[in-house]
């Protein structure tokens, strides 16, 4: 699926949507996300924060289980936002994430505009990496 063939609108629209079920009462840092999977469902998630800092679910986390939830499949764009809407580049742990379950040519919009997990993530370790011959 090429950035063309994405609703981006769509996809910003649920991302924006999320946010108000992010639970951050620590660092009143609300995230949304919103991912399409191959099958063409919507996933969304957010944050959720933990009075011990270690425990909190980053929003790509809580998308990834709905993802799973919902029938599982391959993510093929995602896009995060702050609390203004704008656009969020996602930590390293979700960035490992998102290739776990999007793979190498997932779109991401980023800051920068839509990039390629490839790009977002060189030389990623994933599940290829673990194959036994």
């Amino acid at each position: 699926m090429s950035g063309a063939e994405i609703d981006w609108d769509e996809l910003h629209r649920a991302a924006v949507a999320a946010l108000s079920h992010a639970y951050a009462p620590y660092s009143h840092f609300p995230v949304g996300v919103a991912g399409f999977a191959d099958d063409g469902r919507l996933v969304s998630g957010a944050n959720v924060e933990n009075a011990s800092y270690g425990l909190t679910l980053c929003a790509e986390c809580s998308m990834v289980s709905q993802l799973c939830a919902t029938g599982g499949g391959r993510l093929t764009a995602v896009w995060c936002v702050d609390a203004n809407g704008d656009s969020l580049m996602p930590c390293g742990r979700c960035r490992q994430l998102l290739w776990e379950f999007g793979g190498a040519d997932m779109l991401l919009m980023t800051p920068e505009g839509v990039m390629t997990m490839r790009d977002v993530l060189p030389q990623a370790f994933g599940p290829e990496n673990l194959e036994k011959e």
